[in-house]
């Protein structure tokens, strides 16, 4: 009688197992500069990547190999992208744009007509090639306004180029860039800057502003990936995580948020 417990016992155990292994999470894989990428939690730096996770069941595993100062032809020369489709991911969020606009002299530049739309459709094939969905994000707003008091967007012909890219290539496209935009020219410079980690610094974000990113991104996925779609949690279970906060849905548009 022992001896047929056991033998149920392990039949039970390793039928779960084969259960398990038969339905692994989906693996989303972030590639990108360091508005994405992952932040020592002693500093104020945040990434918006470091949130994704939040947003998703257990369905779904994010790794996020994005990287501080990176381009899409750093990233690649570097070896990165090769370490990013190493991890076979069934999608790929690929976000660039502020390292390639820096000046042509230094060494992660590209121009947006150019090389950088070259670049976007290699991410693209590769990601596809290897069995993943690429996903392309515009990259967000610098939080720069001019004298006159407007946003000064130097980062719009690079949003434009990944649109058109994704339209050539039949890519999804979430366009933070826009959304971003919105955001920030609705609070101004002065609110705008309470998204930043340290004051002068008009690019990176601090956990409030790395989250305003993430729900931005998030907000446009459905309609993007239905995979990743079936995975997302209600907005009321993430509220209970107690991760993020939300932009007034009555009034997206005015920046309002809550913690």
């Amino acid at each position: 009688m022992k001896w047929f417990i056991a033998a149920a016992a392990l039949l039970f155990c390793m039928s779960t197992a084969l259960a398990g292994d038969a339905n692994p999470p989906l693996k989303l894989v972030l590639v990108g500069d360091s508005t994405m990428c992952i932040w020592p939690t002693n500093g104020v730096q945040r990434g918006w990547g470091q949130f994704v996770q939040d947003y998703f069941d257990d369905g779904v595993k994010v790794i996020n190999l994005a990287k501080s100062g990176r381009s899409t032809k750093t990233f690649i020369s570097e070896g990165l992208w090769q370490k990013a489709l190493a991890e076979k991911p069934d999608v790929v969020f690929i976000q660039f744009g502020h390292n390639d606009s820096h000046s042509p002299d230094h060494p992660e530049a590209t121009d947006a007509g150019t090389d950088y739309q070259t670049n976007l459709c290699r991410y693209i094939d590769d990601a596809r090639a290897a069995g993943a969905t690429p996903i392309l994000i515009t990259p967000m707003v610098r939080r720069t306004f001019g004298p006159d008091g407007k946003l000064q967007d130097a980062l719009e012909p690079y949003a434009e180029a990944m649109k058109r890219v994704g339209a050539e290539k039949s890519a999804p496209v979430i366009d933070l860039h826009a959304s971003s935009k919105a955001l920030v020219e609705s609070l101004g410079l002065k609110e705008s800057m309470e998204m930043a980690n340290k004051a002068g610094d008009y690019t990176h974000f601090n956990a409030a502003g790395a989250r305003a990113m993430a729900e931005l991104v998030m907000k446009e996925l459905p309609p993007v990936s239905p995979a990743l779609k079936k995975h997302l949690k209600s907005k009321q279970t993430v509220l209970a995580d107690g991760h993020h906060f939300y932009f007034s849905s009555a009034r997206p548009d005015q920046g309002n948020f809550s913690h």
